[in-house]
């Protein structure tokens, strides 16, 4: 028959065991829901499409585009303005030798004259100057659109880190739950005391990742927010991070920003070949005028006309000058073209790739590493383990978990880089950014 003392002493051992094995179940238990941050007045988490939407209307570079744009409106008014005329005045015969030596013979002639430039040139140089406007109007789509993929990185950035707040926070459960029993083995003397040291060493370990984590978030936030002068007061929704459902639909190909760019440059060359080719042509000038002869006091019209002979220069190096631009315009977008298709395929075997590791380290990793967790915790306090067995296991689970966060994170990094090939958010860029 056990003694009482021993009947009690196996009733602690039990009671420790049910503890570790309640312990060991909480590892299976999801860190995004620990990855919440302090609610804040934002109750629904801000989504991809928003944080862009924001960041697109409050585009700092939309002023200057507006006032290049007002350039550009008057430099077609300008582009449409006739030559002015000229009025001029000659005197001849005066202040010479006999008989010329007075007035007496003088001669005065008022004259008006006028280029008479063809209206083609007009139209060339007013068609010149719109496909200028719409060249500014594309640069300045480009430009928000870029302030709207930094808002996309800095969004996927953010909420990795609010999924590391998650790991961070398991990782000092765990190892808080083995300080608890390691300290409880080293008062019983069945451990060093270097062993409680090594405890208090990995909790607050993970008390200072759970701060940097935070930290982290916090300014991914405040950055984010920045870029429409707002406050980091929303919430971000780590399990957006799991979504891996890109991969199942082809990317949608849409006309983006910079290529619209390009195509505009195209089109402004190509009107600025018609300029230079309408230059070639001279324009006449026709005069009129008046001659007064003080001498007897009669007065006579005068007519004439004038106009340039393409001897030496017919424009030919102006011409040649605005082809080669609008060829390489041309080339420009056939090579992006050609680019964009080679890296979406690409983009996409890599995202494949780093989906197929975090659904395996999710599959194969973690629930070995959660089941090892618990046999280590359970061989512990058996006494068949070590402190630093147990300490080893918990690493092992979180450096798992950290690198399926890590995964993920680049997987949506690989993501957002092929929506920007494809012009997946080109819909949610502000119509009203630029000036009609």
């Amino acid at each position: 028959m056990k003694s009482p003392h021993m009947r009690g002493h196996r009733a602690k051992r039990q009671l420790a065991y049910a503890g570790l094995i309640a312990a060991s179940l909480m590892v299976a238990t999801p860190f995004w829901a620990s990855a919440q941050t302090t609610p804040t007045t934002q109750s629904v988490p801000l989504s991809l499409a928003e944080a862009m939407t924001r960041a697109g209307k409050a585009d700092p570079t939309v002023t200057a585009t507006n006032r290049r744009l007002a350039a550009a409106d008057a430099n077609i008014r300008q582009a449409g303005v006739r030559p002015n005329p000229t009025v001029g005045i000659d005197a001849e015969n005066f202040l010479g030798s006999n008989p010329y030596n007075g007035l007496n013979s003088a001669e005065f002639t008022l004259t008006y004259q006028q280029e008479m430039e063809r209206k083609s040139k007009r139209q060339a140089r007013v068609g010149a100057a719109a496909a200028e406007k719409e060249l500014v109007r594309a640069e300045g789509r480009a430009r928000t659109w870029e302030a709207m993929n930094t808002a996309q990185s800095l969004w996927i950035e953010a909420v990795a880190a609010e999924a590391e707040i998650g790991v961070a926070r398991e990782r000092l459960r765990l190892a808080e739950q083995s300080h608890a029993e390691i300290s409880r083995r080293v008062s019983a003397a069945r451990d060093p005391l270097f062993a409680g040291s090594l405890s208090d060493t990995e909790v607050a370990n993970a008390k200072i990742a759970v701060d940097q984590a935070e930290a982290k978030a916090r300014q991914l936030k405040l950055q984010l927010a920045a870029l429409w002068g707002g406050g980091a007061d929303f919430t971000l929704d780590a399990a957006s991070l799991e979504n891996t459902s890109a991969l199942n639909a082809e990317p949608n190909l849409m006309e983006t920003p910079d290529i619209e760019a390009l195509r505009a440059r195209q089109r402004a060359s190509t009107a600025q070949i018609r300029v230079e080719t309408t230059r070639r042509v001279q324009d006449p000038t026709f005069s009129a005028g008046i001659r007064y002869f003080r001498e007897d006091g009669s007065a006579a019209f005068l007519v004439g006309g004038s106009i340039p002979l393409n001897r030496f220069n017919n424009n030919q190096g102006n011409i040649d000058r605005t082809r080669a631009e609008a060829e390489a315009a041309s080339a420009d977008i056939e090579v992006a073209e050609r680019f964009r298709e080679r890296d979406i395929a690409a983009s996409t075997i890599r995202m494949n790739n780093l989906a197929q590791e975090a659904k395996r380290i999710e599959a194969e990793v973690i629930p070995q590493a959660e089941k090892a967790v618990s046999q280590v915790r359970e061989g512990f306090a058996r006494g068949g383990f070590t402190y630093r067995d147990v300490i080893g296991a918990q690493q092992t689970l979180i450096e798992a978990k950290a690198r399926r966060v890590e995964v993920l994170k680049s997987f949506q990094v690989e993501k957002a880089g092929r929506d920007r090939l494809a012009g997946q958010w080109v819909p949610l860029i502000p119509t009203d950014s630029t000036n009609p």
